[in-house]
């Protein structure tokens, strides 16, 4: 799962105008996509059978809609802006194989173009005085801290019902990783949601969503994600290197509004977690400092974005920015300080990190934490989040 991000550009990619009427779904497609679907944050304990429905439908639908990139490629009603797109993710997912050892299989050989703005929308919630996010549990993929939905308007149905003690948040999520479940059935696709990203931010999304592949905590969010952005972070940067001029500093330019604007929610997280912590307010003080916290926030963005020439990607968050939505950031960039100094401990040797961090996703949470923790003990530990 990629990290809650402001929205790009998407390019038109035009309608599957050959696909023929669809085909009878095998009883193990059904099954696996199940799984998937609950892997995608879509199943809780006490769903219901129209939530389960849901999860594998919708995956169904995104899977069938995909056909291979030579075909788009081949197809004269794809704009020659698309195939310039599907060309570039070719020649990074090779490169994901050979300099980065992630795994070389079925996954974004394929196109999907979806016709709306997110794989999913997950929701999220939080106390109104605290940023650990509600769980929701399912088998396989243990408890984590959102719920997905493939149908914008169901998931908002659902926050709606959540109760107003919450604090209860929306995101919409480019892309996915099945964790190579579905590789047999043509891996998880390409989408229109992100082909439009700048070139060093498609490529990270690549390798982000294929890190999850190579390891799997069940039921550890923070870890996983944590993992898979920094992989994203180190194959990113190796891509870049031999990237041309004009990506490297049309990126340049995107990953320093990023970084900035990461750094005023990292600090603003912190303020809002020491509010919390204070034994000395009750809760009616806390809540108003609360927003006078959260006003800071919006004001000390609006003179960010003053400098970034009218972009305006990250208004729609901020206006809406809350408890769940401050941690389920967290999740993102918890332990990437700690997985990059296990790669660099590793001798910056992919197999050798790899299989350290294989070997940490199969200790309990506890060991795991503790060895992060060791790793960058600047870090707070994640149960404080």
């Amino acid at each position: 799962m990629t990290p809650p991000a402001p929205p790009h550009g998407f390019l038109p990619a035009g309608r599957d105008r050959a696909r023929g009427p669809a085909k009878p779904v095998p009883r193990r497609v059904l099954v696996v996509c199940c799984l998937a679907g609950l892997l995608s944050g879509c199943a809780s304990s006490d769903a219901g059978p129209g939530y389960y429905w849901q999860s594998v439908t919708g995956h169904l639908k995104l899977m069938h809609a995909a056909r291979p990139v030579q075909d788009w490629l081949d197809d004269p009603a794809t704009p020659p802006a698309l195939q310039h797109k599907l060309q570039l993710t070719q020649r990074i997912r090779t490169f994901a194989v050979t300099e980065l050892g992630l795994p070389d299989n079925a996954s974004y050989r394929r196109y999907a173009d979806l016709q709306r703005k997110a794989a999913v929308y997950n929701v999220v919630a939080a106390p109104a005085l605290s940023l650990r996010l509600q769980q929701w549990c399912f088998p396989v993929a243990g408890c984590v801290g959102y719920r997905g939905y493939y149908d914008e308007d169901e998931a908002r149905a659902f926050a709606a019902g959540l109760g107003s003690d919450l604090d209860v948040a929306i995101y919409p999520v480019p892309a996915y990783s099945t964790l190579g479940w579905m590789n047999w059935a043509g891996g998880d696709p390409l989408l229109n949601t992100f082909i439009g990203y700048p070139e060093g931010e498609l490529a990270r999304l690549i390798f982000h969503e294929l890190a999850h592949q190579v390891a799997y905590a069940s039921g550890d969010t923070v870890f996983n994600e944590s993992f898979a952005t920094a992989v994203e972070r180190i194959g990113g940067a190796r891509w870049l290197a031999q990237a041309d001029e004009t990506a490297r500093q049309t990126y340049a330019g995107f990953d320093e509004r990023r970084k900035t604007f990461r750094a005023l929610t990292r600090e603003t997280r912190e303020r809002l977690q020491a509010l919390y912590d204070d034994a000395t307010l009750d809760d009616t003080a806390k809540l108003a400092r609360k927003a006078q916290v959260l006003h800071d926030f919006r004001q000390r963005y609006a003179g960010l974005r003053r400098g970034w020439g009218g972009y305006k990607g990250y208004d729609a968050w901020v206006a809406r920015a809350n408890n769940a939505s401050f941690g389920a950031q967290a999740a993102y960039d918890q332990w990437v300080p700690a997985f990059e100094a296990l790669f660099e401990r590793e001798g910056r040797d992919f197999a050798r990190f790899y299989d350290a961090v294989r070997a940490l996703a199969r200790q309990t949470a506890a060991e795991r934490q503790a060895a992060l923790q060791a790793l960058d003990p600047a870090a707070r530990p994640p149960s404080t989040l």
